[in-house]
């Protein structure tokens, strides 16, 4: 077994302020079987970078810090809408074999709670808290 530490940290600046900032930061450590091709670690290891990536995008936006981007990042539409990622879909993925869960399984616990045919039309939101959910529960913010 391989471990994947992928982190990802981002500065926003505060209004009002001159030469002031918040930070925020998220990382995640994951297992990866070994045995893969270059290709799949490398697919593995961009999919798990994303999600971070996006998990601190999207929890900006939730906080209502999505309005004060730094003037040389392009805000990000992260609005209700927008699809679940390929990495959430991937990793909600791995956290159902995790617990035993198959795909079917994981297509009606995301039927159930978000009245959607299939995973893959979960919104970012509703696959963040898909997430969430399987995880138990425990919602870990970007600090």
């Amino acid at each position: 077994m391989l471990k994947l530490n992928a982190s990802y940290s981002k500065k926003v600046p505060v209004l009002g302020q001159d030469y002031s900032s918040q930070s925020y930061h998220a990382s995640i450590e994951v297992e990866i079987p070994d045995g893969l091709t270059q290709a799949q670690l490398q697919e593995r290891i961009h999919g798990t970078f994303a999600l971070v990536k996006d998990s601190v995008e999207a929890e900006l936006s939730e906080g209502g810090k999505a309005e004060t981007p730094a003037p040389h990042a392009p805000a990000r539409d992260n609005t209700p809408q927008e699809s679940a990622s390929p990495a959430q879909i991937h990793y909600l993925t791995d956290l159902a074999i995790r617990r035993k869960m198959d795909v079917q399984a994981l297509n009606a616990e995301a039927r159930r709670l978000y009245q959607v045919d299939d995973m893959k039309q979960l919104t970012r939101k509703q696959a963040s808290d898909l997430i969430d959910h399987l995880n138990g529960g425990k919602h870990r913010r970007a600090a």
